[in-house]
This record gives structure tokens, C-alpha cells and sequence, in this order.
């Protein structure tokens, strides 16, 4: 088989599972399903017995967590070949993955993986690829990727990661975990509280708020190295950091000049630039994909309300008018909706709105649900909510029918962000 485009994706995802631990940080809870679920089958790998990891389980998981597939049980069918494939065997199963795992020397491994159409009778995708051990969670999140993508048309986002505060007592982690809560990984560990981390477009970098200095103020943190920069230290406050898309810029909240407005500065603390120019206050920015606008809230009309500036600052355009309360926007990646956090009735609700048609939809129960942000495909939203007394995460499809809570196995979970595709 041939090493394709999946190989190459792979070798830039392991830089991020160097050393991590392998146990999950997070308990997931689904609920709900697709309108139209898929059936599949994941036959356990020839060899993965022998590993600590077992793909087949991996990918049955990430499988299972999107609510889009329903998983056959295969009963005790073991093909590994396209050979062995009996079609008649597998009624009612629209594909079957089927795979093997082999050991090699220097504690790596090969892994040889197929994607089998059973009501056509062919291939749909095939690929080969040799790791390290510790990297299986890797592959199997790669496989998955590639499952999602061919049967739903869509990205797959197994791959990708989140970050979130956890808080115990007094102490603050900024912690980066896969996207099924395992590889977590603390970024920084304080006393003091962390505020509003923001990824940058290639997954390198972090900007994020500590107060390590008394009074808010904004960093910027490699992934890679850990090194961190000072990118706003103005009197008064510096906060919610948000990265363009090209990653030349952020724009930051800052009191400098009186009331909280937008600016934007480079990733390095130079060329600093204000956007908004009001004496209300103007918070939590967030670019457009094409990079040309931002949205932010202001309470600029009386109320916590959503508004749209282009980046060259000139008139800004009010969004939302539904009643209630509305707060934390973000774009959606393909620019034609954003997602926010939508208060009334005492009660926050996650809620999308379309730009052409300016409709609102709501997409959970309400209770505290806020800080959402879309996973890398648009189709799922990541936000902080509360369950059984603390902070937890919890995700909900685009359209409202999947739901997941994600609990901590210790303190409390704030201000989650679903990290980006990694550059391929």
C-alpha cells in the first residue's frame, strides 16, 4: 500500500503526543444521536492483543462520541485481509475497517489498515504506516479521521485537541488534552487564576491571561518549547487574546485608554493597533476565517449584545437583537454562522445564529453553558457547563442532536477552546 497524504498529516500530529501520559483525564457521557446513523463494523486488528493499546477500541470510541455511526458488533468475525472478506456475512453493515498491527524493532510498530465497502464490494480507503508504541493512540485517532471522512463527506476531528483551565482550591492548570480527554498535558501551573486560551492557527501556540502579576495580562506560549512571551502588560487590564488567521496578529482587550476596547498587536507585543472606539465596553473578539472581520461584545446598546467590526475599524454592525442577553461569539470555520452564549430567563443556552438569515437557533436545555467555540469541521461546539456541582465540559452537534458531558476526574473545568486541524 501506498504512504499517502495520511502519513504526512501523522507526522506532524506526533510532535504533540511526545511523553504524554496515556490515560484519560476525562470521563465522556453521550447522549443523543444522528438523525441517520451509519453501521459499521471495526474488526479488532490482527496483533493488537499484544499492546497496551488497542486501536480497534480507539476507533470505535471516536466512532461512537460523534453520534453519526452505529457500531456492529462483529460477532466474532475476524477478516484482516480483503481476502478473507465473506460480503455475505455482513448484512446490514454499510462498511467494515479491518486491520493488523505488527511488531518491530526499537519499540515501533506497523500498522496496515482497510476500509471496505460491503454493499459495493470494494475498497474505499487503504493505508500503511509504522510508529512508535506510544504513538498507537495517535494512529488510531488518524484512522478514525479517515473513517469519518469517507463515510459522512467530512473531516474527521479525532486528531485534533482542546485546552481548558482546570481549577482545585486555589491552584490553576492550563491543560492541553486530546479531543476524547486523554494526552492531557499541563501547560502552565498557578496560583492565580488563567483566563481565555486561545490557539493559534497551526496548534503551536497558546495565548492566554494569568495574573501572576497582579492585574490581567496577556502571554503567548509554545507548545514545543514552553517559552513564553509577554504580549500586552499595560496599566489596567489586558485580556481575551484572539489569533488571525494567518497568525500575524491577536487582538486583545485592553483598559490603557479608559474603558475595555479592541486592539491588535503582533504575536510579539509590537505594533500595537485599536479597533473599536466606544465608551462602552468591548470584549472577547474573534476573527472572521477570511480574517477580514471580528466579531466582539459590547454592552454598547444598554446590553451584552454581539456585534461585527471589519479589522480596518470602521462602522461596526449590531447581530443580535432576540432578547436576553448574548456573549462569547465565535465564527463558525466556514464563516456563514457563529455560535454564542445566549442568556435569558436567568438561564445561559448555547446558540448559533446564520448570517444571511439572521436566525437564532438554540441548541441546548440552558443551565450554566458558556465559552462555546466549533470543533475544526463545524460540526460539533465545545463549552463549559456545570453537573453534580463543578465545572465540566460538554459538546453538542451543530444541528442540536448529539450531546456529550466530559467530567474531570478532579477540580473544576473553565474556559475550554477546540484546537485547530494541524497544518498538513
Amino acid at each position: 500500500m501506498q504512504v499517502t497524504r495520511f502519513l504526512r498529516c501523522f507526522g506532524l500530529l506526533v510532535l504533540f503526543y511526545v511523553a504524554m501520559p496515556a490515560h484519560a483525564a476525562l470521563d465522556i457521557e453521550i447522549i443523543g444521536a444522528g438523525e441517520h446513523q451509519i453501521p459499521v463494523a471495526i474488526v479488532p486488528f490482527a496483533g493488537e492483543e499484544k499492546f497496551a493499546q488497542s486501536i480497534s477500541q480507539v476507533v470505535s470510541a471516536d466512532l461512537a462520541r460523534s453520534g453519526l455511526f452505529r457500531l456492529v458488533d462483529p460477532a466474532g468475525k475476524t477478516p484482516h485481509d480483503p481476502r478473507e472478506v465473506a460480503y455475505a456475512d455482513w448484512a446490514g453493515v454499510d462498511a467494515i475497517a479491518i486491520g493488523s498491527v505488527e511488531e518491530q524493532v526499537n519499540n515501533r510498530v506497523s500498522v496496515k489498515f482497510r476500509l471496505l465497502d460491503t454493499v459495493k464490494k470494494t475498497e474505499l480507503a487503504g493505508q500503511a504506516v509504522s510508529g512508535r508504541t506510544d504513538q498507537l493512540r495517535a494512529i488510531a485517532h488518524r484512522i478514525a479521521d479517515l473513517i469519518y471522512e469517507k463515510l459522512t463527506g467530512d473531516a474527521g476531528v479525532f486528531s485534533t485537541r482542546i485546552v481548558y483551565v482546570n481549577r482545585q482550591g486555589k491552584a490553576n492548570r492550563l491543560v492541553v488534552a486530546d479531543s476524547d480527554g486523554y494526552g492531557e498535558q499541563t501547560v502552565l501551573a498557578t496560583n492565580e487564576p488563567i483566563m481565555s486560551p486561545s490557539w493559534s492557527p497551526d496548534g503551536s501556540h497558546l495565548a492566554y491571561v494569568t495574573f501572576e502579576h497582579g492585574h490581567a495580562v496577556v502571554y503567548v506560549q509554545s507548545l514545543l518549547t514552553s517559552q513564553r512571551i509577554v504580549v500586552a502588560k499595560f496599566p489596567g487590564s489586558n485580556s481575551a487574546p484572539a489569533w488571525s488567521p494567518d497568525g500575524r496578529q491577536l487582538a486583545v482587550v485592553l483598559t490603557r485608554d479608559g474603558s475595555s476596547q479592541i486592539y491588535l498587536v503582533r504575536p510579539d507585543g509590537s505594533d500595537l493597533r485599536r479597533i473599536t472606539f466606544s465608551g462602552a465596553i468591548d470584549t472577547e473578539p474573534n476573527f472572521s476565517p477570511d480574517g477580514q472581520y471580528l466579531l466582539f461584545t459590547s454592552d454598547r446598546g444598554g446590553s451584552p449584545q454581539i456585534y461585527r467590526v471589519p479589522v480596518e475599524g470602521r462602522e461596526t454592525e449590531r447581530l443580535t437583537f432576540d432578547g436576553g442577553n448574548n456573549f462569547s461569539p465565535r465564527y463558525s470555520p466556514d464563516g456563514k454562522s457563529f455560535v454564542f452564549a445566549h442568556l435569558t430567563g436567568g438561564r445561559f443556552y448555547i446558540a448559533t445564529q446564520d448570517f444571511e438569515t439572521r436566525q437564532m437557533q438554540l441548541l441546548t436545555e440552558g443551565g450554566w453553558e458558556k465559552k462555546p467555540s466549533f470543533a475544526p469541521n463545524g460540526k460539533l461546539i465545545l463549552f463549559a457547563t456545570e453537573a453534580q456541582g463543578r465545572g465540566i465540559l460538554a459538546t453538542v452537534s451543530s444541528d442540536g442532536r448529539v450531546k456529550q458531558r466530559m467530567f474531570p476526574q478532579a477540580g473544576d473545568i473553565r474556559e475550554p477552546v477546540w484546537g485547530p486541524f494541524l497544518k498538513q
